[in-house]
């Protein structure tokens, strides 16, 4: 199930897939916080204040990527978009919004359900389901873009991650993700400063071991067929509450990988 190329069934990435990118204990630590997805002042208040950032990004690599009009109210109309990992719909909505066929997947039966509440209440139609992207990956479906924003470093095996993502991707088609390095400016910001001084986040949200370095993205990037294109940083300004783009990686960064067209 290679991006570019076949393998026969015997292959160690056909025996991979067979796996699973679940942590429970990650699944139930995001299903616990299920109900405050969309208060801007509760437990995901960190991705509140991200998600400008986020989005801006997303949508000048996709419309970039796909050469689509800047200035069309909904420049994603006619692409099919994956949200890996999308929680309460955070990404998913303004995406939707933007004019794409968003499905939305997430292991938490809860956070799907939220996410599904709260699309119908907005007017939206999004398709969201309780699955993984390895589940999609068995099932065929493939995508123009795939997002994996803040996920990467909650999974159980990143390589099979990788791989599952790269295969649901259309030759041709962009995986944009975020994820946090892991360095020791990292631990200190996104676990001692964000988790236990200012308390942004719940305790235990991070495990800074499974912070994902980016040499170590583009390796599994390219064991999945997918050639890595940018790399971005995010930083945090707390005079004015905003995040911003940037060249240091130390701690949020985006990656972006494209896979190679039939």
């Amino acid at each position: 199930m290679a991006a570019t190329r076949h393998r026969t069934a015997q292959s160690p990435r056909s025996d991979r897939i067979k796996s699973t990118t679940v942590d429970a204990a990650e699944i139930d630590r995001f299903a616990a916080l299920a109900d405050a997805w969309w208060d801007p002042e509760g437990e995901f208040r960190p991705l509140h204040r991200l998600n400008p950032t986020r989005l801006a990004y997303v949508r000048d690599r996709l419309i970039g990527h796909f050469a689509l009009d800047p200035r069309a109210r909904r420049p994603f109309d006619g692409l099919r978009v994956l949200d890996v990992g999308c929680g309460g719909g955070l990404i998913s909505e303004p995406v939707a919004r933007l004019g794409a066929a968003v499905t939305g997947i997430d292991a938490a039966d809860r956070n799907i359900a939220v996410a599904a509440a709260h699309a119908r209440e907005s007017g939206l139609s999004i398709d969201y389901r309780a699955a993984t992207v390895e589940d999609l990956a068995k099932a065929g479906e493939r995508f123009d873009a795939v997002l994996a924003l803040e996920i990467i470093e909650h999974v159980a095996d990143v390589e099979l991650f990788l791989d599952a993502c790269g295969t649901v991707l259309k030759p041709g088609g962009i995986l944009v993700l975020s994820t946090l390095n892991r360095t020791p400016k990292a631990f200190a910001l996104a676990i001692v400063g964000a988790e236990y001084v200012l308390r942004w986040l719940p305790r235990g949200t991070h495990d800074w071991r499974k912070f994902v370095r980016p040499s170590e993205l583009a390796a599994g990037l390219r064991r999945a067929g997918l050639a890595l294109g940018d790399l971005s940083g995010m930083a945090y300004n707390p005079l004015n509450d905003k995040w911003t783009l940037g060249r240091d990686l130390d701690v949020n960064y985006f990656a972006v990988a494209v896979k190679a067209k039939d």
